[in-house]
């Protein structure tokens, strides 16, 4: 037989190739690749056909067809369409794609340092948003819920721009977390899965992992997997916090797919796409529907990158990921007559996993929540003159208010100042607002002092008004406050601070910020 692969495009020569059964044959097509277009991604593909047919030829000629495809779990590639008119849903509903009994292929193991290559799935079927939970001293922390409220308007919207109805999918890992599991349900999840050990009342690397890689593949007991139909889930999301921001790695990792971190913002929608490692060809374009959307500040300062996380060809990439930094979204009202699913999930824990037990603890302080506040005042290195007085004239104006709280900058928290006794406590890291702090979003919303670096806009750029005070006309802060107040703090905070107290505005603007 002889294939000209100019004739095809890289996927169909995949197709063709898989129909040569002799080396010689397959050598000749590589050749004429090589002479011809010679694409890297057909070339990669005639090599992995000829290394399928010499490993047949070592074994005697009965190849392991599934030897390059295995995962580890209960998994089976099939096929894939490529291209503009590629659907990912075309995978028929309802049947997962679980390995037959009778298909007599081992595991592959692949060591990548100490522990198994976990192959990535091709075709599989995926639905629906996971959410993990963290949970504190028997609470669901706020940023759970927060977590949930999204999805839930995520996936409704997801509802009515693809007319297919995917739930949202809650999972919580700990010690007596049954209830916390049925919380999920009022915060708007359709299904929650909850793995209960006394054994998981504080976050452990190993065992966390394995519980929600197990959980996410669908792996279990009959009775707690029943409820789906599917490989993976199709979304997750995780807290930035701590130990979302561990697990969030660790799972993506094991479920072989991808990890956007500290995203300020999530949706979902359809990309073209030109990128020959995602089409499989140079000059082709494909168009991937329900992509996830994931944006996060990028590490120039000045910018927002949008990460997707894409098939390639030969692969799947799911779950598409991310990490939610704590405070960007809305904290819903629960309601506690919503229905859904409570599912516990069943596993077998290795006592290996515990090797490392906590005998002795110093219970932290609960810190300084800086969220739910109608004014918040944040200070910036604009009190480097005199530091304590800067920060004595910031308290003055957060107590005029009746509900105010006062945050600061990294700069301060990094800064060398220093501060009186009485208010040292208030430049310390728990007051920090911006990408590596609290991220708030008050009715109104106070900066003296503030340069507006990308870092701390993304902790509170969400807030409804902004008014910042800045020396500096140009300040970058400017660009994003509704008032601009061109001043030194040490002279406006107190003017400020008698307004709200009296009821009168003082102050007259030095421009209405046209031209004049």
């Amino acid at each position: 037989m002889t294939v000209d692969p100019s004739d095809y495009t890289v996927d169909e020569l995949r197709e063709e190739l898989d129909t040569l059964e002799d080396i010689d044959t397959v050598q000749a097509v590589l050749e004429a690749e090589q002479a011809g277009k010679d694409r890297k991604t057909a070339s990669e593909a005639i090599h992995k056909r000829l290394d399928a047919l010499e490993t047949s030829e070592d074994d005697g000629g009965q190849a392991d067809e599934t030897a390059d495809d295995e995962t580890e779990g209960e998994y089976r590639e099939t096929s894939e369409d490529v291209g503009e008119d590629a659907d990912p849903e075309d995978e028929p509903a309802g049947e997962p794609a679980a390995a037959d009994a009778d298909d007599g292929a081992d595991e592959v193991e692949e060591p990548t340092r100490d522990k198994k290559h976990v192959r990535a799935l091709n075709g599989g079927t995926y639905r629906d948003m996971w959410v993990f939970c963290e949970t504190q001293q028997g609470d669901l922390l706020d940023v759970s819920k927060e977590m949930l409220g999204k999805a839930r308007a995520l996936m409704d919207q997801y509802a009515e721009d693809y007319g297919d109805e995917e739930d949202v999918v809650a999972f919580v890992i700990g010690d007596d977390c049954e209830g916390l599991a049925e919380e999920c349900i009022a915060y708007g999840a359709d299904v929650a899965v909850y793995h209960d050990d006394d054994r998981l009342e504080r976050f452990l690397h190993k065992p966390y992992t394995e519980i929600a890689s197990h959980m996410a593949r669908g792996q279990g007991t009959v009775e707690s997997t029943d409820w789906r139909d599917y490989d993976e889930p199709r979304y997750t999301i995780f807290p930035a916090t701590n130990n979302g921001r561990d697990l969030s790695a660790l799972v993506q990792a094991e479920l072989d797919s991808g990890l956007a971190s500290d995203c300020s913002d999530l949706f979902i929608e359809e990309t073209e796409i030109s990128n020959p490692v995602k089409t499989g060809e140079p000059g082709v374009k494909k168009t991937f529907d329900r992509v996830l959307h994931m944006k996060r500040p990028d590490f120039s300062g000045f910018e927002y990158s949008t990460i997707l996380c894409l098939d390639n060809p030969d692969r799947d990439f799911h779950p598409q990921g991310a990490s939610v930094i704590p405070g960007t979204f809305d904290l819903p009202e629960p309601d506690h007559e919503r229905d859904g699913l409570v599912v516990e999930h069943d596993m077998e824990l290795e006592d290996e996993w515990f090797a490392v037990e906590v005998t002795e603890y110093d219970q932290l302080d609960a810190g300084v929540d800086l969220t739910g506040h109608e004014v918040v005042v944040c200070l910036g290195r604009g009190i480097g003159d005199d530091p304590t007085l800067g920060m004595e004239l910031g308290l003055e104006l957060v107590d005029a208010f009746d509900d105010a709280a006062l945050g600061i900058t990294r700069g301060i928290v990094t800064s060398s100042y220093q501060f009186d006794g009485h208010v040292e406590s208030y430049s310390k890291e728990e007051r920090q607002i911006g990408e590596t702090g609290q991220v708030v979003a008050p009715p109104l919303y106070i900066a003296a002092g503030v340069s507006g670096a990308v870092q701390h806009k993304v902790g509170m750029d969400e807030s409804d008004t902004i008014i910042a005070i800045n020396t500096d006309p140009d300040a970058t802060i400017r660009d994003f406050s509704d008032y601009y107040i061109e001043g030194d703090l040490f002279e406006v905070l107190p003017q400020l601070t008698e307004a709200v107290k009296s009821g009168t505005v003082p102050l007259e603007a030095a421009t209405d910020g046209g031209e004049d």
